[in-house]
């Protein structure tokens, strides 16, 4: 996910990405346990856009109560 999309998505698209990409990150996780996982970096692709989700809902965060 870039972080232009990132800007453009509303505080609910933000949280609903949120959980996707926890989500989807988990199950890479579990398959990563049981041998199946055929892309290991994929995790570490979502865990950037995990930060990059939470460091944009923080700056807003900010921004509204300046």
């Amino acid at each position: 996910m870039k972080p232009a999309e990132i800007r453009d998505m509303t505080p609910e698209e933000l949280t609903r990405a949120l959980e996707d990409t926890r989500r989807e990150l988990f199950n890479l996780r579990v398959q990563a346990q049981t041998g199946q996982l055929e892309n290991s970096a994929r995790i570490r692709l979502l865990r950037k856009d995990i930060a990059r989700i939470m460091t944009e809902m923080t700056a807003r965060k900010q921004n509204a109560a300046l």
